[in-house]
């Protein structure tokens, strides 16, 4: 990795931000106060890498409630381990589009003992920088930024103060733990999973005893809550190098921890004719890496499970390898999976959607107008087009399924595929049909014929239903 660069462009371009701005207010309001304030954590870390940082986090050696008696609009959303939100007027202030902007406060602290594997059973307020960053994660993440230098003129790198040497790591692309990995790992279970999003995200190698660490108590990563483990899962899926880390965490024991359904991806063969590329966990990881910038977490996820069924419907038929089947058993394994993580009901119904339909795409040039109609208009439907895309090019590469799905997808008027129905259930009541079990076949029957073109009229309609299914009883 080459050397931190920092350039003035830069530097007045991330000075304007409306997140940068309310967090140095902040902090300058506390150094006139007579405390210690710094930027800390990841913002540091990127500012230092050149990237815009998502949001700013300001360490400060005043207490809870010094900084609340300092700013008039605060939430206590941490107070027992030192973090207040203070949110400050955004720049439209006092406009009709004026929206506060949060920024966490944090009192310097040293931790006592982790016995949940999540947080503290007490925390110590402490007025030492040095104390406070020795207790945090990694050392690219424990360093601290004066930002009334930054504001002054200075470089992000003449601002930065580094205790824990982040920079040479920053320089030469390590991941590393602050102090004992163990214990750091001890304290926070998460941390484990951490270490795998930032390593893979930034193209980082885990140094040596802070891997050896996590191998040791991956089996214990299942103190963490399901939701916090499907957080920091979603991440590392949507924020860039989703296939290193899956590499890393098969490569950390923490792959048959969290998803051991996952891992029996690896080894399954496929039949060479169409999936030249190799393994069933060799092509998931093709369609990882060829993820957009930032998907949607259901996108993401449906590539990673959008084959899980395979290992368990494995066969060597005399032809061929075959999955008869996958697509069930993987929907079933998939659910397992999300209710294991807590996933909302909506984002469960997609992905096992983008599951179900993924094979669908196979039949998209023979399909009668009115399934493929149908099948245009799922909801969300870019999603499953871009699996197919994604699916296709991390095998045979042949996109023509997918040409033809995406020309019809956006060159198909939106009255085409989904019309107003000719024939609705208050139509049939009034025709004299009694409502009951057949309604639906009914109705789902008058739009097949009115997406094919068969109809165009209420009267055709009921015509066409006469003809089929007789006259009112």
């Amino acid at each position: 990795m080459g050397e931190i660069t920092t350039t003035i462009h830069y530097h007045e371009t991330h000075m304007q931000s409306p997140q940068f701005q309310a967090a140095l207010t902040i902090a300058q309001t506390l150094q006139a106060a007579g405390h210690q304030a710094y930027f800390a954590g990841g913002c540091v870390r990127d500012l230092l890498l050149g990237l815009t940082p998502k949001d700013y986090d300001v360490a400060t050696s005043a207490t809870p409630q010094q900084v609340q008696a300092l700013f008039p609009n605060t939430v206590a959303v941490g107070a027992h381990f030192g973090v207040i939100l203070v949110l400050q007027p955004g720049p439209d202030y006092p406009g009709p589009e004026a929206a506060d902007i949060p920024t966490e406060v944090a009192t310097f602290r040293n931790d006592g003992s982790y016995t949940d594997g999540r947080r503290p059973d007490q925390v110590t307020f402490s007025t030492s920088p040095e104390e406070d960053v020795r207790r945090r994660d990694f050392t690219i993440n424990g360093m601290l930024l004066d930002p009334a230098k930054l504001a002054a003129g200075a470089s992000v790198e003449e601002a930065t103060l580094d205790l824990v040497h982040g920079r040479d790591d920053l320089r030469t692309g390590i991941l590393r733990a602050i102090g004992d990995p163990r214990l750091r790992f001890t304290e926070d279970k998460l941390r484990m999973l951490r270490a795998v999003r930032f390593a893979a995200r930034l193209g980082y190698i885990i140094e040596t005893t802070t891997l050896a660490a996590i191998r040791e108590l991956a089996p214990q990563i299942h103190q963490v809550s399901p939701e916090r483990v499907r957080d920091e899962l979603t991440r590392m899926l949507t924020q860039g190098n989703a296939h290193i880390a899956l590499r890393l965490l098969d490569e950390t024991g923490l792959l048959t921890e969290v998803l051991p359904e996952v891992r029996k991806m690896q080894g399954i063969e496929q039949p060479p004719q169409y999936h030249p590329e190799g393994d069933v966990w060799v092509h998931t990881l093709l369609l990882l890496e060829k993820l957009p910038p930032s998907p949607s977490a259901t996108l993401a996820w449906g590539a990673l499970l959008h084959d899980i069924g395979k290992p368990a419907t494995f066969r060597r038929a005399p032809d061929r390898i075959r999955f008869d089947g996958h697509v069930e058993v993987g929907e079933r394994i998939a659910e397992v999976i999300l209710n294991r993580l807590r996933f909302s009901n909506d984002d469960k119904a997609q992905i096992l959607a983008l599951i179900h339909n993924h094979m669908r795409f196979g039949d998209v040039m023979h399909m009668r107008q009115s399934t493929l109609k149908r099948f245009l208009r799922m909801p969300r439907f870019e999603e499953h087009l871009h699996l197919h895309y994604l699916d296709a090019g991390s095998a045979s590469g042949n996109l023509t399924l997918y040409e033809f799905a995406k020309q019809k997808y956006e060159t198909m008027p939106e009255d085409a595929v989904k019309p107003t129905l000719l024939v609705n259930g208050r139509t049939l009541i009034e025709a004299g049909y009694k409502p009951g079990p057949r309604f639906t076949e009914m109705l789902h029957f008058v739009e097949d014929a009115q997406l094919e073109g068969q109809v165009a009229t209420t009267e055709e309609g009921l015509k066409l239903l006469l003809q089929h299914f007789g006259p009112p009883a």
